[in-house]
């Protein structure tokens, strides 16, 4: 099972308090919109995502297709195929966004500690 690109999308007070503080610890911006109120932050093969007002707790996401750059791989487990395997093995899915048979998609599992883990494919 090939789950992609991680980062852990993180749901903060203030993004720009948050920005400086991981900044401070070599983190760079390389992504996101600052006027939406999200950003992502890379440091080497580590990506965070800042969100404000836009989910109550923090989410490890997973990116199908995608490499640590945010850049397509020739070959990786589509959404629709890791969702069918996940709820095979009876973990419960939410937040579905499968409407279509390929392409972008989405789904959330919750890890056993009330975690959410986003399995969010954008290709």
């Amino acid at each position: 099972m090939k789950l992609g690109a991680f980062s852990i999308s993180l749901a903060v007070k203030d993004l720009q308090k948050s920005k400086a503080f991981y900044e401070k610890l070599g983190f760079k911006e390389f992504g996101g919109d600052e006027s939406q109120n999200w950003l992502i932050l890379k440091n080497e093969d580590k990506v965070i995502g800042l969100f404000q007002g836009m989910f109550e707790q923090n989410i490890l996401t997973f990116n199908p297709g995608w490499d640590q750059e945010a850049k397509k791989i020739d070959s990786f487990t589509d959404v629709r195929e890791l969702h069918k395997k996940l709820k095979a093995e009876g973990l419960e899915t939410m937040q579905e966004n499968l409407k279509e048979e390929s392409g972008p998609g989405s789904f959330v599992v919750m890890d056993p500690d009330g975690n959410p883990v986003l399995i969010d494919q954008h290709i």
